[in-house]
C-alpha cells in the first residue's frame, strides 16, 4: 500500500481546496470575514499567481475609536466593518465581488459582514433572505446600545476624506 501526503493546509482544515479552486477560476476579487474570540476583519483580495494580494481591510478595533462599546463581533459590529471594508476597496477601485468562507460555515455575522459591504457600493450576489434582519444589524437585541448610523456617517466622513 502506497502513502499518499497530505497537503498541509488541508491537514489542518486550513483551506478546502475543492472551494478555493472553483474560486480561482473565476478570476474575480473576493471577500473574507474571520471572525475570533473578540474581533471581526473583512478582507477584500484579488487573487494572483504570487498569492492573494489584499486591496482592503477593516478590522472591528477600528470601532473603538468612533466610541463603540460592547462586543466586537457581534451582528452589528460585523455589519460596521463589512461597511468600512467595502467603503475602503470602492474608494481603491473594487467593484464586485464574491464571498469566499474557506473552511468556515456561513453564519449570521458573516451575513451581517456581507450585507455591510453591499450596503457599501460593492456588487456581490447574495440573496436578501440570508441577511439577518434590520433590528440584529441595529443591535435591538443587545443589552449594549450603539448608533449605528452615528458610526456610519463617521465612516462616510473619513472615507471620503482620505
Amino acid at each position: 500500500m502506497a502513502y499518499s501526503k497530505i497537503l498541509r493546509r488541508l491537514r489542518e482544515k486550513k483551506t478546502n481546496y475543492r472551494r478555493r479552486k472553483a474560486m480561482l477560476m473565476g478570476k474575480r476579487n473576493f471577500v473574507t470575514v474571520k471572525i475570533s474570540n473578540e474581533n471581526t476583519q473583512v478582507q477584500i483580495h484579488k487573487p494572483e499567481l504570487a498569492g492573494d494580494k489584499v486591496l482592503a481591510s477593516a478590522h472591528s478595533r477600528f470601532l473603538l475609536g468612533k466610541g463603540w462599546k460592547g462586543s466586537r463581533k457581534s451582528i452589528s459590529a460585523a455589519y460596521l466593518t463589512g461597511y468600512f471594508a467595502g467603503k475602503k476597496a470602492s474608494l481603491n477601485g473594487v467593484k464586485d465581488a464574491i464571498l469566499y468562507t474557506g473552511t468556515s460555515r456561513y453564519t449570521q455575522r458573516i451575513g451581517a459582514a456581507l450585507k455591510g459591504a453591499i450596503d457599501a457600493g460593492l456588487q456581490i450576489p447574495a440573496d436578501p433572505e440570508a441577511f439577518p434582519s434590520e433590528d440584529r444589524i441595529k443591535g435591538e437585541h443587545l443589552s449594549v446600545k450603539n448608533d449605528i448610523e452615528k458610526v456610519k456617517s463617521t465612516i462616510d466622513s473619513e472615507v471620503k476624506s482620505a
